[in-house]
Order: C-alpha cells, then structure tokens, then sequence
C-alpha cells in the first residue's frame, strides 16, 4: 500500500487528488442545507464520486475523498470535530473499492457485464459499512452522536447512493478516462500482488469492515447483555464502543496492506 504515499511525487497523481476533492467537496456543499443529523450528516448524493474515483484514480480518489469531505464541512458550516473522523471516514470510502477491485482484469474492471456490477456493488457495501464504523466510532467516543444513529444512517445513505448512482456513472466516465491514459494504473508503477495475498487482504477487510459496523452497533444498543466487554447501558455503552471498535478497524487497514 506504498502506493498511498508515493503518489505525492507524481504530479498527475497529485491533480487527481485536486480534482477529487474540488468535485467531491462541490456536490457536498449544496445539500448542506438539508441535514440528517444537524452538524453531522446530511443528503448525499455526492458520495457516488469516492466510489467511482476509488475504482479510476486509486490513492488520489483516497486522500481527495477524505480532503474533498473536509472542505465540504468548512464551506458548509459544519467544520468541528467530526471532521476529523469524517476524513478519514471517506478515506477509507474511496480506498476500499481500489484495493477490492485491484485483481480484477481490466474487462472485469469496466463494469460492462454481471462480474464487473457485482465486484463493484460489493464494494460498495463493504466502503460504506467502513466509512460508517470509522465516523460513527469516532463521534460516539468523544460523545457527540451515538454510534447507532450516525453509523446506520451513513451507511444506509452511502450505500443507496453507491448502488444506484455509482455504476451508471463507472460507465459514463471510465471509457473517457481511460482514453486520456488517466487511470491511476496507468501513471504509477504497481507492484502486484499474489492472487493468495489479495485474497487473504480482502477477507481481512470484510471482517474488520462489516465487524466493526456489527459491534459497534450491537455495543452501542447494548445487545450484547452487558457480558462481551462488561458495560453496561448508557455512557458504559460508550466506553465499550470505544474499545470494541478498534480492533475490527484495524483488521480492515491490515487487509488494505495485503490487498
């Protein structure tokens, strides 16, 4: 996962960042308005982009999701701390379907027939499950939304958004953005992996990806009878999201490294 890094010394790389970030951040800010959770989550229909970009531009889809989210904060009026997880929230939303999608051959990639939508709505559900875990993990720790709320509304919202926008709009833009030699696979050098290693990657993301969603839910609502981790309702609740989640997190970014 080098690659996450050594993008920064490629110029294009560095525009696609730009690029992403000034759209994702674009079709954030208008709906701002139209809040869900006031000061936290609102109607997305820009979150298509991550996935899409995720698929096209690698790790400049990556770091811009996570930019473009934060600036939409800032423009939108809802910069604070949930920011900070919300970066790295949307991070995680563009990264996942790149390292998915990484071993699919460059016909499957294109999303023309059944293995490519399905590789792709795959991906979709395991971005969105992250993304939720990741923001809602970090809100409910400090207090500020509790993790059920937040993370089944992003992922429900994500989700919806990525399987009925995200393919359509995979078909429109990749044969352009391949015709400009544009996809990331195309500027940097990737060292491959074996077809063993990515399998193993991609298990350890859907584990950490799907368990951190499932726990944090399940300790937040208190299902787990107050026994797995010993807490708990109400801020006990708390204290056990903030130390159950974790781990499933880092099981994900594991997975990313070996994928």
């Amino acid at each position: 996962m080098r690659e996450i890094f050594t993008m920064w010394s490629n110029t294009r790389m560095v525009v696609l960042t730009a690029l992403t970030a000034a759209l994702y951040a674009a079709l954030i800010i208008p709906f701002k308005p139209i809040p869900i959770i006031p000061g936290f989550t609102e109607i997305r229909p820009a979150v298509a982009v991550p996935l899409v970009f995720g698929v096209l531009f690698g790790p400049a889809a990556a770091w811009g999701s996570g930019l473009g989210n934060v600036i939409g904060d800032f423009f939108g009026g809802t910069l604070g701390l949930g920011s900070v997880f919300g970066f790295f929230g949307n991070f995680f939303f563009a990264l996942t379907p790149y390292k998915l999608l990484g071993s699919l051959t460059d016909e499957a990639a294109k999303i023309p027939g059944w293995r490519g939508t399905a590789g792709f709505l795959s991906a979709a559900v395991l971005a969105s499950a992250v993304c939720a875990a990741t923001v809602a993990w970090g809100t409910d720790s400090f207090g500020l939304v509790p993790f059920t709320a937040l993370g089944s509304i992003i992922f429900v919202n994500n989700l919806l958004v990525g399987v009925f926008l995200g393919p359509v709009l995979l078909r429109l833009v990749r044969p352009r953005v391949a015709s400009w030699h544009l996809i990331w696979t195309d500027i940097m050098d990737v060292t491959p992996v074996s077809p063993l290693r990515h399998r193993i990657g991609a298990a350890c993301m859907w584990a950490g990806g799907i368990g951190a969603l499932a726990v944090g839910i399940a300790l937040s609502m208190g299902l787990y009878g107050g026994e797995l981790f010993q807490f708990g309702a109400g801020e006990k609740a708390g204290v056990g999201v903030a130390l159950g989640v974790p781990p499933f997190l880092i099981l994900f970014i594991v997975g990313c490294i070996l994928a």
